[in-house]
């Protein structure tokens, strides 16, 4: 008889920084922008809403969607599944414009998914590839941004939306 004991932890994340993938930045800006992802780990395993929307920019906007917007999806996230689980790799980093107006793009690969508290089983809620975060600084830290400039309201054909994180 072979016994296999499996240890899941309630919730899991795993944020990584490819090498070479920020090199235009200095370390100072890459460990607070990593910082905020990790931050939203703590609020996501924590089943904050507050605090993850707290790392949301008052200035978001993902293709008409505001941080109001979020907070309805987060909230619906939260009351529908348990023991969250994402992954975040970073493949880029890089600055766009300067002073008050630098954005950092964050290119990334990832997934979210949760168990779901009516089904009982670990679903897949988001998952997106090679998609850019877009960070600002706002009081103090970096934020997530939404789309940066005029972008349309209707997504292109064949893509899909990921207005989370």
């Amino acid at each position: 008889l072979l016994l296999i004991t499996v240890t899941v932890s309630p919730a899991s994340a795993d944020i990584q920084l490819l090498p070479g993938a920020a090199a235009d930045l200095d370390p100072t800006t890459v460990d607070a922008v990593l910082a905020t992802f990790r931050q939203a780990e703590q609020s996501l395993r924590a089943g904050d809403v507050n605090g993850i929307m707290a790392l949301y920019s008052e200035h978001y906007n993902y293709h008409g969607l505001k941080k109001t917007d979020m907070r309805k999806v987060w909230t619906n996230v939260l009351e529908e599944f348990g023991e969250l689980s994402d992954i975040h790799h970073f493949s880029r980093m890089s600055k766009v414009g300067s002073g008050r107006n630098t954005i950092i793009e964050v290119t990334c690969t990832g997934s979210l998914s949760g168990l779901s508290k009516t089904g009982g089983l670990r679903v897949p809620i988001d998952s997106w590839y090679e998609e850019v975060h877009y960070m600002t600084f706002d009081d103090g830290q970096w934020r997530i941004r939404g789309n940066v400039g005029d972008a349309p309201r209707v997504m292109p054909f064949g893509t899909s939306p990921h207005p989370l994180f």
